[in-house]
């Protein structure tokens, strides 16, 4: 079992819960394609709704990988993101700021912010732990 991060707009995210998916790095194929069933997703929100300036900086949910299946969905005709279902829980969210210190995947508490640009990332069972125990209210 792996665990990851996917970095989206917490609107994005709303819609990714009500639709019983995820998709990563504006609907890119290869984070994906590194999941595994049973793999566990946070998701981290840096803002309130895309392209918009106003913040969040809080993990807004968190799923399980349901099955290896990616496909892809048509949108319109400029955009085609690849998907794959999760199985979310039941949570509420947490701020990241009170776990910075705490967190793995940081090397530089100043500078937190540069792991999640990449809008995907592997994180340790520690930090997927404690980030969920922050988050869990019940299955």
């Amino acid at each position: 079992m792996k665990y990851w991060i996917i970095v989206a707009s917490k609107d994005h995210v709303q819609a990714a819960q009500e639709g019983g998916f995820c998709q990563a790095c504006h609907g890119r194929k290869w984070p994906l394609a590194k999941m595994n069933t049973g793999d566990g997703i946070l998701f981290y929100s840096s803002k309130q709704k895309f392209r918009s300036s106003i913040s969040c900086q809080k993990f807004t949910a968190i799923g399980f990988v349901k099955e290896k299946v990616i496909y892809q969905r048509n949108i319109n005709a400029n955009f085609k993101p690849f998907r794959r279902d999760v199985d979310f829980w039941n949570c509420k969210e947490a701020k990241i700021h009170s776990l910075l210190e705490e967190l793995h995947f940081i090397d530089n508490v100043d500078k937190w912010g540069y792991k999640l640009m990449s809008g995907f990332l592997e994180i340790d069972e520690h930090d997927f732990v404690l980030i969920k125990s922050k988050m869990l209210t019940k299955h």
